[in-house]
């Protein structure tokens, strides 16, 4: 953390391309980002290096057969998992078993599919041409098959062609996660590749507010616990995890047993990401740690919730995202905040029944940001009435609304910029340590 009195250039992670921001000069602001990783030299010999001395688990060419049907399950467009280095060497590892044996999953969740250009841009055009895909939709229950029930009672379906498969490799990235502590792991495979039912269940209003659905919390977070136990349900063989750093370069890899690998590729991220604070801030400017991530509001709710961490109740938040997708449109999240009449009756709906559906955690969330600080946002894709009608103010011009709430609140105002968004885990040292 780099505290100055000066004019403050600083860029924050934003679309493809970054956002420079020029905040004014004489204040106190304080830019918090995670440790920089640098990339692994060798990259795609980091993964097979792995593959073949993975954590807890035997070389997964030993697990395959040549007669084994194999699953790939993939992110969506929506996380940077590099799978273009990725892909090719776990495929080498595999080479004994045909490409007609091979299915590739694409774990979206509730999340729409992806287009057939975005799939050939997140796994290259070779694959796309070479294996099958299949792109999981959550509402289509007869795609998916009862595999247990978890200990509090959520019952598991999972998409009934990957627990056909032999040979189940999860892959994705770890990285911070605002409610279930770090992503990667079982969630691949729920709610990747989960039905809605089950999701919904896991990810409930009275789960979402237990104190430890939280940031860099797994054990004892019961949305973290639903989805290992979830995933352990649907028999796992192998786990394929990356971490990354504000390139989306590749840091570090974990494979091997889902429990031992994800342990400690979390272990790895946290050492980075876990940023204190001495106390909290009048305003917090974020953005949502750029593309692929900031493609829409939904997903920006991400770095909301970081800012939330360590904003004064009743200070500002600003959050610069892309939002090339929209609200998005898809989903219920637009409907649930542009049916509120604001955040508090939000909140209500959510809590109720009547409000369980999906994206009903995500509008959870949002809402308890706008209810702790006033929210303004940024983005070059949607427009003043989007914004207001999601609770929040409109920003354009980052540097002019911190000059504006500067005024407000005086000139001793406490101003941090979380450049990285989400990436970083900021929080009250004083306060609350993780």
């Amino acid at each position: 953390m780099d505290g100055v009195v000066c004019l403050v250039n600083i860029k924050l992670a934003y679309g493809k391309t970054g956002l420079e921001v020029m905040l004014p000069e004489g204040l106190h602001v304080d830019v918090v980002r995670p440790g920089h990783v640098e990339a692994l030299a060798d990259q795609a010999g980091a993964v097979r290096e792995a593959l073949r001395n993975p954590v807890g688990a035997r070389p997964l060419r030993e697990l395959v057969q040549p007669s084994d049907t194999i699953a790939i399950v993939c992110n969506d467009l929506t996380r940077p998992t590099p799978y273009r280095t990725i892909l090719p060497v776990l495929l080498e590892e595999l080479r004994a078993v045909p490409d007609d044996a091979i299915t590739v999953f694409i774990a979206t969740g509730t999340h729409r599919a992806n287009t057939p250009h975005e799939l050939e841009v997140m796994l290259g055009d070779e694959i796309v041409r070479r294996f099958r895909i299949v792109q999981n939709d959550a509402y289509d229950q007869d795609a998916h098959a009862h595999v247990g029930t978890t200990a509090s009672g959520n019952a598991v379906w999972v998409h009934r062609q990957y627990l056909r498969c032999d040979v189940r490799v999860l892959t994705g990235f770890i990285e911070p996660h605002f409610f279930v502590g770090f992503s990667g792991g079982g969630k691949a495979c729920m709610p990747g590749l989960a039905a809605f039912e089950t999701i919904q269940r896991n990810h409930c209003a009275r789960n979402m507010d237990h104190p430890q659905a939280a940031w860099a919390v797994t054990r004892g977070n019961p949305i973290w616990e639903g989805i290992r136990e979830a995933a352990l349900l649907a028999g796992p063989s192998f786990l394929l995890n990356v971490t990354l750093n504000r390139d989306k370069e590749i840091t570090g890899v974990f494979a091997g047993d889902l429990d031992a690998a994800h342990e400690r590729g979390c272990s790895f991220v946290k050492q980075h990401a876990l940023a204190p604070v001495p106390v909290p801030y009048d305003v917090v400017v974020t953005s949502n740690s750029g593309a692929p991530l900031d493609l829409n509001l939904y997903q920006a709710v991400k770095g909301m919730s970081a800012a939330a961490r360590i904003v004064k109740p009743g200070g500002a938040i600003i959050v610069a995202a892309d939002c090339w997708d929209g609200i998005p449109a898809h989903g219920q999240y637009q409907r649930l905040l542009y049916e509120a009449a604001g955040p508090r009756e939000l909140l209500a709906k959510v809590r109720s029944e009547a409000g369980q559906c999906q994206d009903a955690w995500q509008a959870q969330i949002h809402a308890q940001v706008c209810e702790k600080a006033d929210v303004y946002f940024f983005s070059h894709h949607l427009s003043d009435e989007q914004i207001r009608r999601a609770f929040l103010k409109p920003c354009r011009d980052i540097a002019g609304t911190v000059a504006q709430l500067v005024q407000a609140y005086g000139r001793d105002t406490s101003i941090c910029v979380l450049p990285e968004g989400p990436q970083t885990i900021p929080y009250v040292s004083t306060v609350r340590k993780e």
